[in-house]
């Protein structure tokens, strides 16, 4: 069994070592453990410090390209380095590492491909009122999508099963935290949430300018995961607004018509056909998106194929690389090839 632990990194000398010192060498039901790096664009001397450490696997962009992007190239990174167990968590050492034990209890089990770590919000000292208050209502939030019940959405730190990592996409430019638990939520992949501690802050969240700009970003994240997932019953939901209000503009309309004092009040029957027309467009708008959901549901499934079939391949050349198989069989390959030449 290989555990992986991934980190992302966006300028992070200053703090990744300290991260990296805290990292468990050894495990209860793990093998082997190895770290990975993802350097979004760094312009310090990150990767030179993970270097300098140990870190196995580098995973390197030239130029920033944000927390989810580089969250899917670390799974990538992970997987074709042979990750049965991805653990993910910050370079600048919020959580704490001995907790990765219990992040992965529940997948060793069995119990779940996806566990969150919740974190202490309302005991976490650095976090100021008004965040925390956001933190709650965001993971409300993002219960209700997902129909899940994790208590910390926002929380980074979180391990994945092999096969959860292969089945999992993020779309959204901004983070992967939410709509990842969004997916698995609304895809019936098991997904669970254990307690876990934080450490003192080492700098400033990132993520995190705004009051105004988290709120935004992390509404428009949730609801355009869920209506990936659910648009027949978003659009369905839209729809039922100007269709009710047009109807009972025309009930408002017909009322008049029958006492016979329709003549001024053709207005609210153009208002009445618009809406019930805007409602019925809307509607029918839910449903070309329930037919591209479902050719969507579809195409994952060929994908997590696809990436089973790739990734396997790939880390089964790596293991036979390292192990000397390749060599000889390539050594064999032309003997056999100078045996038949001397024949002819």
């Amino acid at each position: 069994m290989k555990l992986i632990i991934q980190i992302p990194c966006y300028n992070e000398a200053e703090t990744l070592e300290i991260a990296l010192n805290d990292l468990p060498k050894a495990l209860p039901g793990i093998d082997t453990i190895e770290y990975l790096i993802i350097n979004d664009g760094s312009r310090d001397n990150t990767v030179e410090v993970a270097k300098k450490w140990g870190v196995h696997h580098i995973v390197s962009f030239k130029q920033n390209k944000g927390l989810a992007k580089g969250f899917m190239a670390g799974l990538d990174g992970c997987l074709q380095n042979g990750a049965d167990i991805i653990v993910n968590t910050d370079a600048d050492n919020q959580y704490c590492a001995e907790d990765i034990e219990k992040l992965i209890a529940p997948i060793l089990k069995g119990e779940a491909d996806i566990v969150i770590g919740a974190r202490p919000i309302d005991d976490t000292e650095h976090f100021s009122f008004v965040k925390k208050k956001l933190q709650h209502f965001g993971s409300w939030v993002v219960r209700k999508a997902s129909n899940t019940d994790i208590p910390d959405a926002p929380s980074g730190f979180r391990a994945m099963s092999r096969d959860a990592a292969m089945r999992i996409n993020v779309v959204n430019d901004y983070t992967y935290t939410l709509e990842t638990i969004v997916q698995a939520g609304r895809e019936r992949i098991a997904i669970t949430s254990v307690p876990v501690r934080t450490n003192a802050e080492l700098r400033p969240s990132r993520l995190f300018h705004s009051i105004f700009s988290y709120v935004k970003k992390s509404m428009l994240t949730i609801l355009r995961a869920y209506m990936m997932y659910k648009p027949l019953k978003s659009f369905g939901f839209l729809a039922i607004f100007p269709i009710l209000t047009g109807l009972l503009i025309g009930f408002r309309f017909l009322y008049y018509m029958a006492i016979g004092m329709s003549g001024g009040h053709v207005q609210s029957l153009i208002l009445a056909c618009t809406l019930i027309i805007m409602g019925f467009l809307t509607f029918m708008i839910g449903l070309v998106a329930d037919v591209i959901a479902a050719n969507r549901k579809l195409l994952q499934d060929t994908q997590y194929h696809a990436r089973r079939a790739e990734y396997d391949a790939i880390y089964m050349r790596q293991k036979m690389e390292k192990e000397g198989f390749v060599e000889e069989k390539n050594v064999l390959a032309a003997g056999a090839l100078r045996s038949d030449s001397t024949a002819l």
